[in-house]
């Protein structure tokens, strides 16, 4: 399979594709999948205007202007150094806030005629197909074509998909931490290490795809391949990965930290909106107050959508990925399902751990592609309709 990172070269990458062709082929080889996801999220998009209509709202607002997207365009427009007092003690600083996506909104914004939040949507929506490719390339690597079509079908009719469409970061995120991912597994490690620095610039956990470009490190040097490193100069270059990957993370932690005049500034950042990590106490606390409440049926529903999400990481480990694949999802789910704050937003915090989906795209792709075309319709529709349900609710704070 040609592998999309490859130089030209000389000697035995000689008879390589010169990468714009290379580039093409890879593109062309996904456009099916492109096209699947385009089609899955215009649906989303589709519905979420028709209810907005009944409903008296505005999709744009809907999509640009609400909880975090609101807080990425004063940062654009304004820089940082918003703070808002709340009572109970609660202190909302912009700091929270991780720069990459605000920084792409200003730049948009200064060179085309958009607001902040317009050149938000305008970054999602080519981020969202820059993931969607990502995607592909990893299914296709792993288990063939069929299966990074589903796979991409898949990520795009999530329950909470609609948020890869709106002015959140989630979306930039994924595509820089899967072609991360690809990066590593195709031996790529200078790519790796920056796509893993930019994914550190974008959200905190950042930290999963620098996990996963070191396992892929490890994995390397484990297999006693340290010789053939060497004869292919490789060694220097993962090495190189390994030492970019984790630089953008702790750029803006360090920043954070001499801005607020402490090692643990962003931390105490994050304890001003109420989060942190605390081992998922405070979850089970939150699922347990349901179970035994008034509440049963959403503490049930709770607690069997946890088990589904631990039961497709467990089918992940027997299906034997590459281990960085397993060291990012299983990274992405321990610091959500650990995280204090606010419960609602643990759907969208785990939605960049694309591998959980594996399994499932796996069986769909041998199943016939009838029945596969089907089972993904229905889904497709149910993520629309709850989407459009979610984000005229409480949504993706």
């Amino acid at each position: 399979m040609t592998d999309l990172f490859s130089p030209a070269g000389t000697g035995a990458g000689a008879d390589r594709p010169p990468a714009a062709r290379r580039v093409r082929g890879a593109l062309r080889r996904a456009l099916p999948a492109l096209l699947v996801y385009a089609a899955v999220r215009a649906l989303g998009i589709a519905v979420l205007a028709v209810w907005g209509h009944f409903a008296g709202k505005s999709p744009h607002q809907l999509l640009s202007a609400r909880w975090d997207s609101l807080w990425y365009s004063r940062i654009a427009e304004d820089g940082y150094g918003y703070t808002l007092h709340l009572p109970g003690g609660k202190i909302h600083s912009d700091l929270a806030f991780f720069p990459l996506l605000p920084w792409l909104e200003r730049g948009l914004s200064a060179v085309f005629p958009l607001s902040a939040a317009d050149a938000g949507l305008v970054v999602s929506a080519l981020s969202s197909l820059l993931a969607a490719w990502a995607v592909f390339l990893i299914g296709e690597r792993l288990y063939g074509r069929r299966a990074g079509v589903a796979l991409v079908a898949l990520w795009a009719a999530l329950p909470v998909g609609i948020v890869q469409s709106m002015a959140y970061s989630e979306s930039l995120f994924t595509a820089l931490a899967a072609w991360s991912l690809y990066a590593v597994l195709t031996r790529r490690w200078v790519w790796a290490g920056s796509f893993a620095a930019l994914a550190g610039l974008t959200r905190p956990v950042g930290a999963a795809v620098v996990l996963a470009v070191w396992l892929g490190v490890l994995v390397a040097l484990r297999r006693g391949e340290r010789q053939e490193l060497r004869e292919r100069r490789e060694l220097p270059r993962m090495l190189l990965g390994a030492v970019l990957a984790p630089l953008g993370w702790l750029a803006y932690f360090a920043w954070v930290g001499v801005r607020t005049g402490s090692f643990t500034g962003y931390l105490d950042v994050q304890g001003g909106w109420g989060n942190g990590f605390d081992g998922g106490l405070a979850f089970g606390s939150f699922v347990a107050g349901r179970l035994f409440g008034s509440a049963f049926a959403a503490g049930l529903g709770l607690l069997v959508g946890v088990g589904l999400v631990l039961w497709l990481y467990a089918a992940c480990v027997r299906q034997r990925q590459p281990l960085p694949l397993l060291g990012y999802a299983g990274a992405v789910l321990l610091l959500a399902l650990t995280a204090k704050g606010y419960f609602g937003s643990k759907p969208r915090l785990m939605m960049p751990a694309f591998p959980l989906l594996l399994p499932l795209a796996v069986a769909l792709a041998r199943t016939r592609t009838v029945r596969a075309v089907a089972t993904v319709g229905v889904v497709v529709l149910v993520s629309a309709v709850y989407g459009a349900f979610w984000l005229h609710g409480s949504g993706p704070p």
